[in-house]
């Protein structure tokens, strides 16, 4: 064998090369994610925060305002099982046949 042989390079430039733009697409694809994230993120840093102690004062507030909630005995006292919206409703007949 004389002569150089034609041997291909282990590195070809390809013509078709789509892996920059897959790259770039990628990467366009996570900077929209983490600034979605950084949005989001701000928004909850920005909402308006109280104490426990000021969230539980309006909470007892807006029930002493509210009407009688009797599942709460301790608190409003006990009701006639006749005005009792929760009790088990009597009926008049022992059953009905068909």
């Amino acid at each position: 064998m004389s002569g150089v042989a034609m041997m291909s390079s282990p590195y070809e430039i390809r013509s078709n090369d789509n892996s920059k733009a897959k790259k770039q697409s990628m990467a366009e694809l996570k900077l929209r994610r983490l600034t979605e994230l950084n949005v989001r993120l701000q928004e909850d840093l920005n909402r308006r925060r109280i104490p426990v102690s000021e969230a539980s004062m309006d909470l007892i507030a807006f029930t002493d305002k509210e009407p009688k909630d009797y599942m709460v005995p301790s608190r409003w006292g006990t009701i006639d099982k006749r005005d009792d919206p929760y009790a088990p409703q009597q009926t008049n007949g022992c059953c009905t046949v068909m």
